[in-house]
């Protein structure tokens, strides 16, 4: 594990098309701003730096359909998102967009160092055109019917009916989305960065830095999909007016391609962040050190471009003779999706809550530490209003508001508000100080591997065990019999009350600076030293604030309302299909299902519906062929616990043995939905 004392931090930029919504924050947000705060906490000099995503095809298109320019539609969601993050307590050192004329010079600075050095390639490829609109349309701009589940509306790039990507010029009777005519054919050309020839030293790159900073499984499974299929040229240029333009002759009606710019706004957004404060070259000693260690904080579906493409294009500006190097990324921590209410967030079907919404209704800390003890760190998981309610009354509330009133309440009515002394400790207050002494430490360790869920539940533990030693202590009945003993039991409760506001911080930051206050200790939580969290206490005869409630609980009715209103009820059941041939309790037993986990996942050659899968259940690999290519591409299966029929009689499909047999079920809209342990659960494990 790298522990650096430079740190850069980024967070996916997000994509400036609409509100920024619960499972954005699950992603990539709230770790990275944890891990921020919890660095700052150690004494590391680090820069957080993040930004709109304002290029895209579905910015045009928007801008399209509301009859305004694009600029219209990314003003208004940078605006809103940014505003957003804000009141949420991200701590972003500079929060840019990529509209902004000194992205627009970093991106094309790129591009020409690439092109004077010949690394792009120049192809003629055929595109649809609309005549009637005189332009060339992009993937998105085509409609059609999907060649695999005959859906009539499918986009150019995918089919959201069957899940399938598609090239446009798959779909059949296809009609442009500008004019709804058939577009024609036309060449066109295009530069191209050959992502393939940088193959080797990314998996170099990958499999080193893993073994420094210990990378997650689900990313590493992501990247060696793509290593096994091989990496492809990409275009870097796009028949588009929206975006950064091209700097080259014969491209002038070209803009850069979102992929390659986007990841390009971490640097200009550095860029802008030096400037601000006044110091231009400060962003160098963090892109351009490689003593910084680079932390890329982004969800699943972004794997690729952090992992793969990104550093491709740093390893190819550093190939060249100028004497700047940037730094590759250390670490991507990537999270899987959080899921509202046992659906996906979706856009188009308004199910989900936008986060500039929720903040209207609740604190943004409650809603922090309930995000944080949900995060989807390995597999999808779920944020369901009735569960919101029980973390917020039975754990802050109960547990950590509870200690800390209730401590600072005695210490008003029995020592008017002053700190007692500490004197001879006995067998609970020793026991309470070591748990006190190692907790920094547990929790510094989860936050260093990025495992912020197993982090914040040792915070929690700790007020845990203050509770339980304030009741065993009894200082309402020594304070009559023995003041000396109820005053060392205040004084350490006071102590491990200033330790929660110190590692609690980095979770939720407002309610770490009002229980600080409430302790009338000098400064800010936020600005104090981790390491010394437990063992500077609170002096005697310091005098204290005034308590007060840290968190409201949130009553039944307020829940019931939430649930009443939300934008559009679960999807109705499907009827359900006539039961088949009954069988005997001892028939059933015969099946033998386990949880298995995909560590390989191929597509089988000349066939469209197979893939090939390499499942270990337990210390047993195994190869299962199951026919659902066209649901899943084989890189988002990598990493995911199935459940398989493990003693099915070996069958061969397309010459490929299958020793096995996946369950799944199929979703409202056709696509296959693997059937998925609730819970982390070892491969192997009995389905009963």
């Amino acid at each position: 594990m790298i522990n650096a004392q430079r740190i850069l931090v980024t967070a996916a930029l997000p994509y400036a098309n609409g509100p920024i919504h619960l499972g954005h924050l699950a992603g990539a947000y709230l770790p990275s701003d944890i891990y921020v705060r919890f660095q700052r906490l150690r004494g590391r000099e680090v820069v957080f730096i993040c930004g709109s995503d304002e290029h895209g095809v579905p910015i045009t298109l928007s801008a399209d359909k509301e009859g305004v320019s694009p600029q219209v539609v990314v003003d208004r969601y940078h605006e809103m998102n940014k505003a957003a993050f804000e009141q949420f307590g991200m701590s972003f050192d500079n929060y840019s967009r990529t509209s902004l004329p000194l992205h627009h010079r970093t991106a094309q600075e790129f591009l020409l160092e690439f092109h004077r050095r010949g690394i792009l390639k120049e192809k003629k490829e055929k595109q649809f055109y609309d005549d009637q609109a005189n332009m060339f349309l992009p993937d998105r701009y085509v409609e059609g019917t999907c060649p695999v589940c005959a859906n009539p509306d499918a986009r150019g790039d995918q089919c959201e009916k069957c899940g399938t990507y598609l090239n446009p010029m798959e779909l059949i009777n296809p009609r442009s989305k500008i004019t709804g005519r058939t577009p024609v054919v036309r060449e066109t050309s295009h530069w191209y960065f050959p992502l393939g020839d940088y193959q080797a030293r990314l998996e170099q790159y990958v499999r080193e830095a893993d073994e420094r900073d210990g990378w997650k499984e689900n990313v590493l499974q992501y990247c060696r999909g793509w290593f096994k299929d091989g990496l492809q040229d990409r275009a870097v240029t796009r028949d588009l007016d929206w975006g950064v333009k091209v700097p080259l002759p014969g491209y002038e009606n070209k803009v850069i391609y979102v992929w390659f710019d986007a990841v390009l706004g971490y640097i200009s957004s550095s860029r802008e962040w030096s400037e601000r404060i006044g110091k231009p070259d400060a962003w160098r000693k963090f892109w351009l050190d490689k003593d910084t260690k680079y932390v890329a904080f982004i969800g699943k579906d972004n794997v690729v471009f952090h992992c793969i493409v990104f550093p491709a294009m740093l390893m190819a500006w550093n190939d060249g003779e100028r004497t700047e190097k940037y730094v590759l990324p250390a670490n991507v921590p990537a999270n899987e999706f959080l899921n509202f209410e046992g659906e996906k967030f979706s856009k188009s079907r308004g199910w989900g809550i936008d986060v500039k919404d929720i903040l209207t209704r609740y604190p943004a800390d409650p809603l922090r530490y309930y995000i944080a003890v949900a995060l989807p760190e390995y597999r999808d998981s779920d944020f369901t209003w009735k569960d919101f309610q029980a973390r917020t009354n039975n754990e802050l509330a109960d547990i950590l508001g509870n200690f800390v009133n209730r401590t600072l309440a005695f210490a008003g009515r029995t020592f008017k508000g002053v700190v007692p002394e500490r004197k001879e400790l006995d067998r609970l207050d020793r026991e309470m100080d070591e748990i006190l002494s190692r907790t920094p430490g547990l929790v510094g360790d989860r936050f260093e591997q990025y495992h912020f869920r197993e982090g914040v539940l040792e915070i929690m533990n700790l007020a845990r065990a203050a509770n339980k030693y304030f009741n065993d202590s009894e200082p309402w009945k020594t304070a009559k019999a023995d003041i000396d003993r109820c005053g060392t039991t205040i004084n350490t409760s006071l102590r491990v009350a200033r330790a929660l506001a110190i590692l609690a911080s980095p979770v939720i930051p407002s309610s770490s600076e009002k229980i600080w206050k409430m302790l009338n200790l000098p400064g800010e939580a936020a600005r104090q030293s981790w390491d010394d969290a437990a063992g500077t206490g609170i002096p005697s005869g310091h005098r204290l604030g005034t308590p007060e409630i840290l968190f409201t609980k949130i009553e039944d009715d307020v829940i019931d309302a939430e649930l009443r209103n939300l934008t559009q009820p679960l999807s109705p059941p499907p009827p359900a299909e006539p039961a088949k041939q009954s069988v005997t309790m001892e028939d059933f037993k015969r099946i033998d299902l386990r949880v298995a986990r995909v560590v390989e996942a191929e597509n089988v050659p000349k066939s469209q519906k197979l893939l090939k899968l390499q499942v270990e259940i337990g210390g047993e690999r195994r190869q299962v062929v199951a026919g659902i290519a066209q649901h899943y591409k084989p890189e988002e299966l990598i990493g995911k616990s199935i459940v398989v029929v493990y003693n099915l009689q070996p069958a061969k499909l397309m010459g490929q043995e299958s020793q096995g047999m996946l369950l799944a079920a199929s979703d409202s809209s056709g696509k296959l939905v693997f059937i998925t342990p609730s819970a982390e659960i070892q491969s192997g494990s009995v389905v009963k």
